[in-house]
């Protein structure tokens, strides 16, 4: 069989012809790999480079990879976090004509970390808990798209650092499904695989010292089904309240619109005898903020990031002049929110060198000097502004924070 570049882009083939397909990934040159930190797997993974771009390209029967592709499509036109898939490559021989196996190749995520890597300096409780919020938050949103994971793991999973919180997406859908609806069953089939295999880890980590001593591996297991089960009950139980007041529906949407979903569609009904209004909540869209701020501003930011940025958008539109709601004269806020970009968020990113972010992205950088501007003007009482901020951020917080980031990928 000749060798076969499936891919979801006309610009991969010919750049990903360049790469070394006669050899097993475990025997490629270093020329072609690029070192950046790689979680456990089952098979066997490289890093790599296909023109400007860092791939991971991942060994594994035909089936399973082209299958894995797919879902991994789907999860995409769904709008799951999870890794893009570029390409499945077949027909793959060494150089005495025995076959290879087929590859997976999907883009790397950009600032992200295997789970392995930040334990590396053994993590604070806190900074664990985050990363359980926003593993439930991931298996959440796969279950109300339909899709059972079938092996929710820590090393299924890949980090990015969400303005003080974490963002979790899927790596591995070798094992997933895609169902028009979940059951109870399989949602709680999942969720127990989940609580097992993060026990197991954790387990693993504490045998080598690289987990707190606090940490016990077994209760963290049950935190993650805890919180699952508290996000779920919220973004899909029935409410019934008083008739008349709408002013509680209206609620139930913003405290849904501050977890970070929307309500695309909703059920309303009256009793018989006029009392209570019935309320569910039919579906539920993760990305709130998300959108938002792509709508107004054209940034594309992490959920957590896209609520700071929207915050620090609205306090300063707020100080313009032109700017008054209700008025018909006034600038519409689709034009002052692109006026902020030009005018605050791009300059002030851009202050801050490019050999000091490590693998923070700009939504990232931007979060930063806006907590360090409330910690400084805290300490000041009085408001410091952004340009002090920026200043004092550069020369005494990134060079000693630098050691600790992930390096940015070198050229």
């Amino acid at each position: 069989m000749a060798l076969q570049i499936s891919a979801t882009n006309s610009e991969h083939p010919a750049l990903l012809l360049e790469l070394p397909w006669h050899l097993p990934l475990e025997d490629w040159p270093d020329e072609y790999l690029v070192p950046l930190p790689r979680g456990i797997s089952r098979h066997v993974v490289r890093y790599s480079r296909a023109g400007d771009e860092v791939i991971a390209v991942k060994e594994l029967a035909r089936r399973p990879a082209l299958r894995e592709y797919e879902l991994l499509r789907d999860l995409d036109r769904l709008g799951i976090p999870a890794v893009d898939p570029l390409a499945v490559v077949t027909g793959r021989t060494d150089g005495d004509g025995a076959p290879l196996e087929p590859v997976l190749i999907t883009r790397h995520l950009g600032g992200s970390m295997p789970y392995r890597s930040m334990f590396e300096t053994t993590l604070r409780p806190e900074t664990m808990h985050r990363l359980m919020d926003a593993l439930a938050v991931l298996l959440v949103r796969l279950h109300l798209a339909g899709f059972a994971w079938g092996d929710c793991s820590l090393s299924n999973t890949l980090f990015r650092r969400d303005a003080g919180a974490y963002a979790a997406y899927l790596v591995d859908a070798e094992t997933g499904e895609l169902h028009p609806q979940l059951s109870p069953g399989q949602r709680d089939y999942d969720l127990d695989l989940a609580r097992v295999n993060i026990s197991g880890e954790l387990l693993d980590l504490e045998a080598s010292g690289a987990l707190h001593p606090s940490v016990d591996p077994i209760e963290f297991g049950r935190e993650i089904c805890a919180r699952y089960r508290g996000l779920w009950q919220e973004l899909t139980r029935t409410s019934v309240y008083p008739a008349g007041k709408y002013h509680y529906i209206e609620r139930r949407i913003r405290r849904l619109n501050d977890l970070g979903f929307d309500v695309a569609e909703m059920q309303i009904e009256h009793s018989s005898n006029g009392d209570t209004v019935t309320f569910v909540p039919k579906v539920v869209d993760a990305g709130h903020h998300q959108r938002q701020l792509l709508r107004l501003t054209g940034l594309d930011a992490e959920e957590n990031q896209a609520r700071r940025l929207l915050n620090d958008l609205e306090s300063w539109m707020a100080t313009q002049e032109d700017f008054a709601p209700g008025d018909p004269l006034a600038a519409r806020p689709e034009v002052l929110a692109h006026r902020w970009v030009r005018d605050v968020f791009r300059p002030t990113v851009r202050a801050v060198p490019v050999e000091l972010r490590g693998a923070m992205d700009p939504a990232e950088i931007y979060h930063e000097l806006l907590e360090h501007r409330w910690y400084l003007s805290e300490r000041a009482q009085h408001d410091i502004g952004l340009d002090t901020a920026v200043e004092d951020y550069i020369k005494n917080v990134l060079p000693k924070a630098r050691e600790t980031l992930q390096p940015a990928v070198p050229d």
